[in-house]
């Protein structure tokens, strides 16, 4: 990235400006992105967890999955899933805090026995399900922001702030080199300017 500037004083103290922000937000940018990345570790291992329980509890009602065809779709449903939002890192990501489902009314002599079974193998199903796909969103948020939080820091530590360093360093040697052309300007008028008075004082 090519860092416009001007070969002049005022140029240089924005530059300085700058590149003096860049450097102290570096090191909180860098305790962000380890922050998101132990989240998304965490979010991500509750996750796969999560995601074990549900396989072992598919396996575990796999014999009975020909008693299914029995089942009512429409006797359990999810009225409404209860999630809350807190910030980790400045990211908003949401927490899961409950499900409610709700029992459409069946009479017990008519239907199968094992069908108060069959509802509540439903919401164990359901229940972790919903709670995986919320860690799979969560980890996905924050993945995103560290993602984003790594690419600024790249940017800062590889590119702006040697850019701006560099910038620094050409303005400055630039001034020193428009000083000393000045001085030995200076000099040389000065010079001219005695040798003139000698040359007068001799003709005179």
């Amino acid at each position: 990235m090519a860092i416009s500037f001007q070969y002049n004083k005022t140029s240089l103290q924005l530059l300085n400006k700058q590149l003096k922000v860049r450097i102290r937000a570096l090191p909180i940018l860098k305790n962000k992105e380890s922050a998101l990345r132990a989240e998304v570790k965490r979010a991500k291992d509750v996750a796969e967890k999560l995601d074990m329980e549900l396989s072992a509890l598919y396996q575990k009602y796999y014999d009975g999955v020909r008693l299914w065809g029995e089942f009512e779709p429409n006797l359990l449903q999810v009225d409404e899933i209860k999630t809350i939002y807190r910030k980790i890192a400045g990211v908003r990501i949401p927490e899961f805090e409950d499900v409610v489902f709700s029992t459409k009314p069946f009479l017990v002599f008519t239907n199968p026995k094992w069908l108060a079974d069959g509802i509540r193998i439903l919401r164990e199903l359901t229940l972790t399900s919903i709670k995986r796909d919320i860690f799979i969103e969560k980890m996905e948020l924050l993945d995103f922001a560290r993602k984003k939080t790594t690419q600024k820091v790249n940017l800062y530590e590889k590119v702006q702030i040697p850019g701006y360093e560099e910038a620094i360093r050409k303005i400055k040697r630039f001034l020193e080199d428009e000083e000393n052309l000045s001085k030995s300007a200076q000099k040389i008028v000065k010079t001219r300017q005695a040798a003139a008075l000698i040359a007068e004082e001799e003709a005179a």
